[in-house]
């Protein structure tokens, strides 16, 4: 266990990524492009198993706090949710918006549920997959959208608002949110608990959802696999290293992801929590007009890429955006 103290105070600025797993990688390209109108910003491979994809969508660069990703597992079994995992993702949509996604959504054959939640506006659905999803009206800005949506703009998806885990007591992952990552408790409804980290912006909260046993998760297709937290650069990123390798946390090593760098580890609830950098970002390798036209793999698998190609499942990738520069 390292003893050294951090050279910086790490910071903790809010979501950066949620990953989750799907059976079927060209339906869920349909589902999160045309249904739910991001950009696929990147074609990738799992890392640590080259022979699936690893898909991204987002905004029209696929920026933190909006970067919603897939591992493809088209031979996978189906997951079953169970405690110390999360159990949804939900997404930032302007105030009065419901109204139209519903509409959307049942144009789509997709059943959604609407309920209030801490005052706010929702509406539950799931993916292709099974994956729980959500949509929260809130106050939300206008930058970076994807203007090739089929969304129109009043309407269009900002960004991240939430995650829920679902934990046997919210102190658990509380001792990693609120004194480490800096999130507030603001909020109890029922047996749902509210950690917020900026009062103000997107992918800016964690809602831990109590129940009375656990259950023990089962992951596969339509389960989320982790959630990512941002930290502005790798400064931040070794002093996380350092933080929490000194309050007894077993982390991973920083990993080379080539879009961001990043660390791994469980809080004490169970939840596979990453930290990742905001840099490099998407256009590392691809202009911003060229995201997800051709699929990129790391240098170490360059080489072999006639091969992968041959035995990844054909997807429809992105034609160029010439307006983008």
């Amino acid at each position: 266990m390292s003893t050294n103290t951090p050279t910086v105070t790490p910071l903790i600025t809010g979501l950066h990524h949620v990953t989750a797993i799907t059976g079927d990688a060209q339906a869920n390209i349909d589902f999160y492009t045309n249904i739910l109108g991001l950009r696929m910003t990147k074609v990738t491979i799992n890392y640590d198993d080259p022979s699936s994809y690893h898909l991204y969508f987002g905004d029209t660069l696929g920026r933190p706090g909006t970067a919603m990703t897939f591992f493809a597992w088209p031979r996978g079994h189906r997951g079953s949710a169970g405690t110390g995992q999360v159990t949804e993702t939900a997404f930032s949509i302007p105030r009065g918006s419901i109204a139209f996604w519903q509409q959307r959504l049942e144009q789509h054959n997709i059943p959604a549920q609407s309920a209030k939640r801490f005052n706010d506006n929702v509406l539950t659905f799931a993916d292709t997959d099974g994956l729980p999803l959500a949509l929260v009206e809130t106050t939300t800005d206008d930058t970076h959208l994807w203007p090739h949506s089929g969304v129109p703009r009043e309407h269009q998806i900002r960004g991240f608002h939430s995650v829920t885990l679902t934990e046997v007591a919210a102190t658990a992952p509380a001792g990693v949110l609120v004194n480490l990552f800096a999130f507030r408790q603001t909020a109890r409804e029922d047996n749902r608990t509210r950690f917020v980290r900026n009062d103000h912006g997107t992918a800016q909260v964690v809602d831990v959802l109590e129940v009375t046993k656990p259950v023990a998760p089962r992951m596969g297709i339509g389960q989320v696999h982790h959630v990512a937290f941002r930290t502005p650069d790798d400064a931040n990123q070794a002093a996380w290293l350092e933080t929490l390798q000194s309050r007894g946390h077993n982390v991973s090593p920083i990993m080379n992801r080539d879009y961001f760098h990043s660390i791994y580890f469980r809080e004490p609830g169970g939840t596979l929590f990453e930290i990742a950098t905001d840099n490099p970002g998407f256009t590392i390798n691809e202009p911003a007009s060229h995201l997800a036209t051709r699929i990129q793999l790391p240098a170490w698998l360059e080489p072999h890429r006639t091969e992968l190609e041959k035995h990844l499942p054909k997807i429809r990738l992105n034609d160029p955006v010439p307006d983008l520069g």
